[in-house]
């Protein structure tokens, strides 16, 4: 384990059970809400893989964990992510609340002894989404955005479910359209958001 994570490691006893431990250690580490969402994202992502064809035990084991960084408020993840090594873009730099999906990923393998790589990716970049996903990125990608943890309902939703309909791509390409069309009030654009839409809408255009 990462001599930095090792003190989150005494908040919680891990009992092999990932839904039990998730909700634990960010209830021990003051994020109820967060656990709350955490699970629904989880039970969200196992509905869309059985529906497209994935592992849904891979799936809600992404998104149980693809929050658990939310322990480290937004005034700490630059800190953070330097001290676990992670690189950082300048957007994240200027935009830290981002950062939290790279912190997930070293935080679910040390502390939750995850080493799939697939359900790591996938945690790595559920906010953003990015080129070249795999289906279980945009399976949590899609989860994430359908079980937001915000009041009321997403502006985006009636747009992302009709895609739905389509396919998981159609899903993902209509959140990350609402974010391109809306580029110049963001605070950033997230480079592998950008990217990850100019795919999706090359593809999907073809289909």
């Amino acid at each position: 384990m990462h001599p930095f994570l090792q003190p989150l490691s005494r908040t919680f006893v891990p009992t092999g059970d990932l839904q039990q431990d998730v909700t634990a250690f960010l209830s021990a580490n003051g994020c109820p809400n967060t656990a709350r969402h955490s699970i629904a994202v989880g039970e969200q992502a196992r509905k869309l893989a059985l529906q497209f064809g994935f592992d849904p035990d891979q799936a809600a084991a992404a998104g149980y964990l693809h929050d658990i960084s939310a322990v480290f408020p937004n005034a700490e993840r630059i800190e953070a992510a330097e001290a676990l090594q992670i690189d950082l873009l300048d957007e994240e730099l200027i935009f830290p609340m981002i950062i939290h999906q790279k912190l997930s990923k070293p935080m679910a393998r040390d502390l939750f002894n995850i080493h799939d790589a697939k359900v790591l990716q996938a945690v790595e970049c559920h906010t953003t989404l990015r080129a070249h996903s795999s289906k279980l990125d945009r399976i949590l990608f899609v989860a994430d955005k359908i079980a937001w943890d915000q009041e009321g309902t997403p502006p985006y939703i009636d747009d992302l479910m009709s895609g739905l309909e389509q396919s998981l791509e159609h899903a993902a390409l209509a959140y990350l359209k609402f974010l391109w069309d809306r580029k110049e009030q963001l605070k950033v654009l997230h480079p592998w958001a950008e990217a990850g839409y100019k795919e999706l809408a090359s593809c999907c255009a073809s289909q």
